[in-house]
């Protein structure tokens, strides 16, 4: 029977489970580029972002493999095989003689992230039902973005002692293999429950699923797009961020604080932004979290004193926090459970490309007119992803903003 309640112990495994997936990706969020430029001699932006244009490629892809894949294994198979794709990564980063290695290192990480981050994702949706979604999602995403702002400042204090080479790396072989054991041992497959909430649901079967949840449905599509928008900037501050810290003149320790807070106020904060998904309208919500991303990167931009980079950081996790459960239950609560896996794939697949096209745009703008000019331009795209979210998507449940009340219609 779904409920959280009733699911708990399965749940909290779920969400251990994803704090490691978590880990696993933050350990690179604050080092990578100094680790490129120190260890291998890269120069150029474009050059030190390839390793976000892999890990966006791969991981993005790997999302949609899970809406095929989900129709021949379990939910539990498909966790199992990205946990072991992940085993190499850390060896491959902490031996890497070269930056292809580092580049083979993000494609398998990208796999780990995609099939590992959305079986947990779509694993809880089934445990706990239509009542609280957005509260699961919430519970979710904190574990999971709590970890990668743990994982980064750890990375980036263990760089500070030790370097950039081997060190940082060491925690993810524990991860690793935490994230794999208890996956195999612990975690119970949960596709039962679909098959019983799929008697009872009212929502319609989509003849083209891809059409629906990309473009044509206006929930979803502008999920689709706003989340592709999340990850653009999101890919941009994880490359360069860094970078625009070091020609500041901040220190590895700083830098790693910054980068921490972000992703670490992110997933706290959704402890709450999930559950406001269940009970208010999810349009105003979104709207609100991707102007706040626009404001907090020009506030990095400009800023160079700690403090206001730190503020930076704080609204940056909050914005961000404010849209991600809630694109997650929009998709759930949109779409027929039998079709739920795929559609929910179908938004991971583009909101992840948002890694591969920001890492592009940024690398190519830093290059020609300098990193803060990159930073504007991702600004404005952000906040205009944010009005068209206002403009076209619906509430789907009446809240005390009545007059933005209707159906999911196109």
């Amino acid at each position: 029977m779904q409920g959280l309640e009733k699911n708990k112990y399965q749940f909290a495994l779920l969400v251990l489970v994803n704090a490691f997936v978590g880990a696993m990706v933050g350990l690179e969020r604050s080092i990578m580029p100094g680790f490129g430029k120190l260890e291998f001699g890269l120069s150029a932006n474009a050059a030190l972002m390839s390793f976000i244009i892999a890990f966006g490629i791969s991981k993005s892809l790997s999302n949609y493999a899970v809406a095929q894949l989900s129709k021949k294994f379990t939910r539990k198979t498909i966790l199992i095989i990205g946990w072991i794709a992940a085993l190499p990564v850390p060896f491959l980063l902490m031996y890497a003689p070269s930056w292809n290695w580092v580049i083979a290192a993000n494609i398998l990480l990208g796999i780990n992230q995609g099939l590992a981050w959305s079986s947990t994702v779509i694993m809880k949706i089934d445990l706990v039902g239509p009542k609280s979604r957005g509260l699961a999602m919430g519970i979710n995403e904190f574990a999971g973005y709590l970890s990668v702002g743990l994982a980064a400042w750890l990375a980036s204090s263990i760089a500070a002692v030790y370097g950039y080479a081997f060190f940082p790396f060491i925690p993810g072989v524990l991860f690793a293999f935490a994230g794999l054991l208890i996956s195999m041992f612990l975690v119970k497959d949960t596709t039962h429950f679909v098959h019983a909430e799929s008697l009872t649901s009212k929502l319609p079967i989509f003849q083209n699923v891809w059409k629906e949840t990309s473009w044509k449905h206006r929930n979803l599509g502008s999920v689709s797009l706003n989340g592709l928008v999340n990850n653009l900037n999101d890919g941009v501050v994880w490359g360069l961020l860094p970078m625009l810290l070091i020609q500041r003149g901040f220190g590895i320790t700083q830098i790693g604080i910054i980068a921490a807070i972000y992703p670490a106020v992110w997933g706290i904060s959704q402890l709450f932004t999930g559950k406001m998904g269940d009970t208010h309208c999810k349009k105003q919500i979104i709207t609100a979290g991707m102007l706040l991303q626009a404001l907090a990167i020009l506030m990095v931009a400009i800023a160079s004193a700690l403090p206001l980079l730190i503020l930076a950081s704080m609204l940056l996790g909050f914005g961000t926090a404010l849209v991600y459960p809630n694109f997650l239950s929009v998709i759930a609560e949109s779409t027929h459970p039998k079709q739920r896996a795929e559609s929910l794939s179908i938004f991971r697949l583009w909101r992840d490309s948002g890694y591969v096209f920001g890492a592009l745009l940024s690398g190519v703008l830093a290059d020609a007119f300098g990193i803060t000019y990159a930073l504007f331009i991702i600004a404005g795209i952000t906040a205009m992803a944010g009005l068209i979210a206002n403009k076209r998507m619906c509430c789907t449940a009446k809240t005390f903003w009545q007059s933005d009340y209707c159906l999911p219609v196109y």
